[in-house]
């Protein structure tokens, strides 16, 4: 019990901060080779087919690939409605209020996409919250039913056709084109070419045609993360034990199961969509049940407080992220963009997030809210709230 009471800060869970953080963890590591490599248009495993390169590649497959984006939008629909929670006692419009958060969200959104990274989700996040607003009253239960049925219908009817289609026993092919494009315009290009290319990139996958799909890979998470917020499951863990038990085993063995799906068959196109439009996202809940149960005991408590800095100020550490993995590898930076291996890539990353971890414990001795926090908050309550520890925590859900 000393450690629930432990994690429990005005307004704000602990234990969520460390999932938040542990996501911006994930994140990173995800994205890494998109910051250095053409990803988007060629085959990892052809690409990176030397060891360590190869077997790292494959682990990072496994066990962060298409799980972290999940768990960030469980994570934002669970805020959402501690958000909406937090308005409602202070007499306040939660969807006047969540509607100025989700502008914001959304110019940010547009700034880091068209001028720093274009693998930005900040975006999708913005644009599928204003639909939040029309399920957000719902109860806890309605909204996990609701939230797992708009994403598990549609995507086994598109791997039912696919499979019909005989996407199973074709190999993936790389886009020479697009990775001949993307080393000249990262590696080499003027500011102006990157921009383009950066637009190219960003829209080859956040195009009109694929706004459907992308909606219903993000937009259930947020209603599962609100459902679970509603029902108290990760506010009173030790009640739920069983219930976080269950949901551990369970999605240890069907979410590694689904993952290494590709690798135990053939890495065709709908193997891959199976890894990751259902073992990504079941194994995301695999790393809430185990944070929401380690974190009961003060060992594991105080191993993973560190991530705890990190997610409290999410949205800075994600943005600081992309500036410093273009800043290093495009052209207008050290222009290392593929000139460094997987490996090198992922010491990297590893490297970022423990700087990071240390940064923001430092920051937070002296401010409650990040420098992005901080303007996010300013443009929601179209006021100065205050960011020094001394001052107003207005704002810390």
């Amino acid at each position: 019990m000393d450690v629930i009471l432990q994690m429990q800060q005005p307004n704000r869970m602990i234990s969520i901060d460390i999932l938040r953080g542990f996501s911006i963890l994930g994140i990173l590591l995800v994205n890494m080779p998109s910051f250095h490599s053409p990803v988007l248009y060629m085959n990892p495993l052809a690409w990176w087919e030397d060891n360590p390169d190869h077997f790292l590649y494959i682990i990072t497959d496994i066990f962060a690939q298409a799980s972290f984006y999940p768990l960030f939008a469980f994570l934002f629909g669970f805020g959402a409605i501690l958000f909406a929670r937090k308005t409602n006692r202070n007499g306040e419009s939660f969807a006047n209020l969540f509607s100025r958060r989700l502008l914001a969200l959304l110019l940010f959104g547009c700034l880091h996409a068209f001028f720093i990274w274009h693998g930005d989700i900040l975006i999708n996040y913005a644009l599928f919250g204003f639909a939040f607003l029309l399920f957000y009253k719902m109860s806890g239960k309605s909204l996990l039913i609701i939230g797992s049925s708009i994403y598990l219908v549609p995507f086994l009817f598109v791997a039912v056709l696919m499979w019909k289609a005989g996407l199973s026993e074709m190999s993936v092919p790389s886009h020479q084109e697009g990775i001949r494009q993307s080393l000249e315009a990262y590696a080499t290009g003027s500011f102006k070419e990157i921009m383009q290319q950066r637009f190219q990139d960003w829209y080859l996958v956040n195009n009109a045609a694929s706004s459907i799909y992308l909606f219903l890979s993000i937009f259930p998470l947020f209603l599962i993360g609100a459902g679970f917020a509603k029902t108290d499951l990760l506010q009173r863990p030790i009640h739920y034990k069983k219930t976080w038990a269950i949901l551990l085993v369970v999605s240890f063995i069907v979410g590694f199961s689904i993952k290494l799906f590709p690798y135990y068959s053939f890495a065709s196109p709908l193997a891959l969509f199976i890894q990751d439009q259902f073992g990504g996202p079941i194994l995301s809940f695999f790393y809430v049940s185990s944070i929401t149960l380690l974190v009961e005991k003060s060992f594991f408590y105080n191993l993973l407080k560190p991530f705890s800095y990190v997610g409290k100020l999410s949205m800075s550490n994600y943005l600081f992220q992309s500036i410093v993995g273009t800043s290093l590898f495009y052209s207008y930076g050290l222009g290392y963009y593929g000139n460094i291996s997987f490996t090198a890539g992922m010491l990297l990353a590893v490297g970022i997030f423990i700087i990071q971890m240390a940064a923001s414990r430092v920051w937070l001795q002296y401010f409650s809210n990040g420098p992005v926090e901080h303007m996010w908050r300013r443009f929601i309550y179209w006021e100065k709230p205050g960011s020094r520890r001394n001052q107003s925590k207005r704002g810390h859900s």
